[in-house]
């Protein structure tokens, strides 16, 4: 931020922090998501709304580390095994839709007449998706692990490989179009030397980081580890970049490299909070570099091949996909999430600039185009999920439920169902079944259950489930909520039907208690307690002595609940045990012997701090 120096720095700083913490939660409260709030919020404080800010490009130049550092985080989750697994989808998929989006987008800029170097610059330059945009996206969806997902990853790592090659065209494309005159031995050496820089930092990463780390740790001092995850990231960038490459492929191969090692996690502690300020800085940068006097003065050029290059390109990225047998919505998604430019592009276009390919005019008018598109996709996913109908769910093979009569019903066939439902079946009870995930009810089919479809919160599959003439209804759904929801409409159709429900936490078990459930069970309850008896009998406490003192936790739990039903969540913390030096409360009831004497003066204090504790809040 050198040229912003002038005047009061604290006060950009400020401005940056106040722009995005006002902006961008109203854009996400209104659907829009946080991306295109940082954009607008860097357009209000930029050169052309408040002009707090009069270079956004020094900005920019120190937020693309925001970018850096995204990558490195996600190379971290990028096993070489996975990776490796993922190698189909690089070069098959990612090479197969950058090189027919390349052509198609090259073939556009000719037929609008401009020369074949131009048009190939401006088309390789709009086919580098932003990486940023796509990612977020994906991360704020909860879809970065999930295939579609993956198969997006794929893509953007090719263009981001994609990148080397390109820089070499428009070195050779330079002399046509009056660059500088440039051997072919000079273009193979810079092509060699970005080849060696990254045989170098695989090298590096391979046999100096782990015990760089291993050094490091054993220093105990926190402050060095972070900078040394710093360096890490910031140095394999640089490395790559002085060998004239993406240096978000430097910082995306040393999380790659980094990820088996066993400080893998606190590294992605350590950046994670560099990488969320700079990646919001780096949109809000973008916002401010859109150039409103070039879009006002080729308002029309940059209005036509804003929607020309979008539309190109998302039509190419559909064709790929429904080529490689993506379904529709799968293939419709990605076009609409990929079809933007990127900000890999702004690279390429300088780089053409400065070889001569094109001039200052078109640069401005080409980066104009990229930020107007980047800025388009949030509300282009925003119009797809308005217009698009819900996904429907295959249910073949799938039985819906439809007048079962077993003598149990279980809602919930998960982890928690299928263990709880083993005791009845060894018993011979009539059990049906029912749950709402089509995945999971063909795979239970595969392991001899008979697993029905249907939504346990609608009162009319509860009956056809036969809730009303079962002996008992088990609830075992994994959302808490849920759980309390079916609770309620069960017992206020079916009052005298049982109800024993599977218990998220100490919260829902409340809730369920007021909804009227028979029975309740914390789902880690009985687990925690099986294995903390465990752990005493490994310590060398006398079997019969554990069993008291798990017991023993049993009236505690029991007593701090029914002192939460009246007191609220709060209430009831003298019945807890900590690890702080005070008084030790126990139950309002009277306890069982544990194999210690207790004498009456003792009991009393402790009977006192247990109702101390019950009313507290």
């Amino acid at each position: 931020m050198a040229a912003e120096a002038t005047g009061n720095d604290l006060v950009h700083v400020v401005a940056l922090l106040g722009a995005a913490v006002v902006v961008v939660p109203i854009f996400r409260r209104l659907g829009l998501g946080s991306i295109l709030g940082y954009l607008a919020a860097g357009l209000l404080i930029g050169p052309f709304g408040l002009k707090i800010f009069s270079d956004p490009a020094a900005i920019l130049h120190v937020a693309e580390l925001g970018v850096v550092m995204f990558l490195f985080i996600i190379g971290l989750e990028m096993r070489p095994s996975r990776l490796w697994s993922l190698r189909a989808e690089i070069f098959g998929l990612g090479a197969f839709q950058v090189g027919l989006c390349a052509a198609m987008l090259t073939l556009l800029g000719l037929a609008g007449g401009f020369p074949a170097a131009v048009s190939f610059v401006a088309g390789a330059g709009f086919v580098l998706t932003s990486t940023a945009i796509v990612m977020q996206s994906l991360e704020e969806r909860g879809d970065m692990s999930s295939p579609r997902g993956q198969r997006m990853v794929a893509i953007l790592l090719l263009e981001d490989l994609a990148i080397v090659p390109l820089l070499a065209a428009v070195a050779f494309l330079a002399p046509a179009t009056g660059g500088e005159e440039t051997g072919l031995a000079a273009r193979f050496t810079s092509i060699a030397i970005g080849v060696g820089s990254i045989v170098g930092l695989v090298v590096a990463g391979r046999y100096l980081l782990n015990p760089l780390f291993r050094v490091l740790a054993d220093s105990r001092a926190r402050e060095v580890m972070t900078a040394a995850a710093l360096l890490v990231v910031l140095g394999s960038a640089l490395a790559l970049q002085l060998g004239g490459l993406s240096m978000a492929m430097g910082a995306f191969l040393a999380g790659v490299l980094l990820s088996e090692s066993t400080f893998r996690h606190q590294l992605e502690a350590d950046i994670e909070p560099f990488r969320g300020i700079l990646l919001g800085l780096f949109f809000l940068a973008v916002g401010m570099s859109l150039d409103l006097s070039v879009v006002a003065s080729n308002w029309q050029l940059v209005a036509v091949y804003v929607v020309a290059y979008m539309v190109v390109k998302a039509l190419g990225i559909y064709a790929v996909a429904r080529i490689l047998r993506s379904n529709h919505r799968e293939a419709l998604e990605r076009a609409v999430m990929m079809a933007q430019g990127g900000e890999f592009a702004f690279v390429l276009y300088s780089s053409a600039m400065s070889a001569g390919i094109i001039d200052g005019e078109a640069n401005a008018v080409l980066t104009a185009i990229i930020i107007i598109s980047m800025v388009l996709t949030p509300l282009a996913l925003l119009m797809l999920r308005l217009l698009t109908p819900a996904e429907k769910v295959s249910l073949d093979g799938v039985d819906m439920v439809e007048e079962l009569n077993g003598s149990v019903l279980v809602i919930g066939f998960g982890r928690f169902g299928q263990i709880a439902s083993q005791p009845l079946l060894l018993n011979g009870v009539d059990v049906s079944i029912i749950d709402n995930d089509v995945e999971m009810i063909q795979a239970a089919a595969n392991f001899g259950f008979k697993v029905y479809y249907g939504d346990g919160t609608r009162l009319d599959i509860l009956h056809a489930a036969g809730a009303g003439r079962a002996r008992a209804v088990l609830v075992c759904v994994d959302k808490g909520d849920i759980a309390v929801r079916i609770t309620e409409l069960i017992k206020s159709e079916y009052p005298l039907v049982p109800v024993l429900v599977r218990a998220f936490d100490r919260g829902i078990a409340l809730q369920l208690v007021s909804a009227g459930a028979d029975y309740q069970l914390r789902e880690t309850f009985e687990s925690a307690l099986v294995f903390g008896q465990r752990t005493l009998e490994t310590l060398g406490v006398d079997t019969e002595e554990a069993a008291d003192l798990i017991a023993d936790v049993r009236r505690r739990d029991e007593g701090r609940f029914e002192a939460q039903l009246t007191g609220g969540l709060q209430a009831g913390r003298g019945f807890m045990k900590g690890n702080m030096p005070v008084p030790v409360p126990t139950p309002l009831t009277p306890p069982r012997q544990t194999g210690r004497a207790m004498n009456e003066e003792t009991a009393a204090v402790l009977d006192e701090a247990a109702k101390a504790g019950a009313s507290s809040v």
